[in-house]
């Protein structure tokens, strides 16, 4: 049983890894800024999804190495397959986000997206328990919180309509895709609060988890895209910017890294709302970076403004509703049902969802293919590094510069924190 001690400091933890993953996440969408001149919206999500699955095969290789994952996987075979599946609901949804980049841009995007938060809430406590016995103060806060999200997206996609000098339809159709992004980012944490209720690390988890999203990444530029020749033609004539898009997916990993240990330490209803603070770094990078705002009027920045600040509002009022003893009892619940499915240790389960199973790989020597995944890595970035050029779009530097310091603090600063409490366990 977690003392009341541990439980506040996992809490603090899971709080501190949601709001460095919203700076993380909000970062990393702005390579996707370059379907704007001229690369379709399908060689651009493929080329982040690259990125992505060498960032899923480099971090857990660094921070934990191949052995303890691959002992971690498979001592819970059954949940690969649920990985490939929620990399394949990561895939569909990141190719919707850069079409609604494309339509309504980046700074309205993100809020309409990042209605996840509802779906998630919703799963969370269907399927895993969460929220029950949390009381009626607690319930307060996050049906309050989830009210507030849902009046936000209505007044940006009022605002996206009526105040952009897009065309009514293509920002409809941005609207749209960026709501069906969020519908299938809610749902697929599913699988992964599936995995650790049961125990599994989300380093183990993510590693299996980009099988998926690259092969139906791969599936859907194919046969949407023009098919591998024109994808292919598309790439390499503008390798000069592939770096950035690769760069971006990279990164998205670090900040989807930290949203899980979020999402396993205060559950799928409080991580999610809490990394969705991303919509306010998203909104600073659309905004001063590239200007977004800048053909907006007067009063829809205002409301844009307002409705952001509400979204936020809502989703730090849900994640700061700490879960009191009886929701934790309803989540030992939840730990012992995936025990007795999948005949797992209830001990070890509990131990690794309040991270005390830290693994032996400090212990041991790293095996010599783990030099040679990161060795991979660091090629594949100086041969697309080389080939770079600065995007020709209109940038800030000075904005660019500290948006890149605030994401170097939020590395560090939450990276420390949970390898100093967990191990990245």
């Amino acid at each position: 049983m977690p003392t009341p001690k541990a439980q506040g400091s996992l809490h603090g933890l899971g709080v501190a890894c949601g709001l460095a993953a919203g700076v993380w996440l909000g970062g990393a969408e702005a390579p996707t800024k370059l379907v704007t001149i001229g690369i379709s919206p399908f060689a651009v999500s493929l080329a982040m999804v690259l990125g992505v699955f060498v960032a899923r095969w480099t971090l857990p290789t660094l921070l934990k190495g191949t052995d303890y994952v691959f002992r971690d996987l498979f001592a819970k075979p059954h949940l690969m397959v649920w990985a490939v599946l929620a990399g394949a609901l990561w895939a569909v949804a990141n190719t919707l986000t850069v079409f609604a980049i494309r339509d309504v841009g980046l700074a309205i995007a993100f809020p309409l997206w990042n209605a996840n938060s509802l779906i998630g809430m919703f799963w969370g406590w269907l399927l895993f328990q969460e929220m029950r016995g949390a009381g009626f103060r607690t319930g307060a806060r996050v049906l309050g919180g989830a009210l507030a999200i849902v009046t936000a997206a209505i007044l940006l996609a009022f605002v996206t309509v009526q105040h952009t000098n897009t065309a009514h339809a293509q920002a409809v159709h941005g609207i749209l895709a960026a709501l069906g992004a969020s519908l299938l980012w809610g749902t697929m944490y599913v699988p992964y609060r599936k995995a650790y209720l049961s125990g599994m690390n989300p380093l183990s988890f993510v590693t299996i988890f980009t099988l998926g999203e690259l092969g139906t990444m791969a599936l859907l530029a194919v046969t949407f895209g023009g098919g591998v020749a024109r994808l292919h033609g598309e790439l390499s004539a503008a390798r000069h910017v592939v770096f950035w898009i690769f760069l971006g997916g990279f990164c998205w990993v670090i900040g989807d890294l930290f949203q899980q240990y979020a999402t396993k330490y205060i559950g799928i209803g409080r991580g999610i709302p809490l990394s969705n603070t991303n919509q306010l770094w998203g909104l600073a990078w659309g905004a001063m970076v590239f200007g977004e705002l800048a053909h907006v009027s007067g009063e829809g920045r205002w409301l844009i403004v307002a409705g952001s600040l509400l979204m936020i509002m809502g989703a730090v009022f849900i994640s700061t509703a700490a879960a009191p003893a009886r929701e934790q009892a309803s989540g030992r619940d939840a730990i012992s049902r995936e025990c007795e499915k999948y005949g797992l240790s209830f001990e070890d389960c509990v131990a690794a969802q309040l991270g005390a199973i830290h693994g032996d790989h400090e212990k041991t020597r790293r095996p010599w293919w783990d030099v040679v995944i990161v060795a991979i890595a660091v090629t594949i970035f100086l041969w697309l590094g080389f080939q770079a050029q600065v995007p020709p779009l209109a940038m800030n530097v000075f904005w660019m510069a500290a948006l890149c310091v605030a994401l170097a603090f939020a590395a560090v600063g939450c990276g420390w924190l949970l390898w100093k409490r967990t191990r990245f366990s």
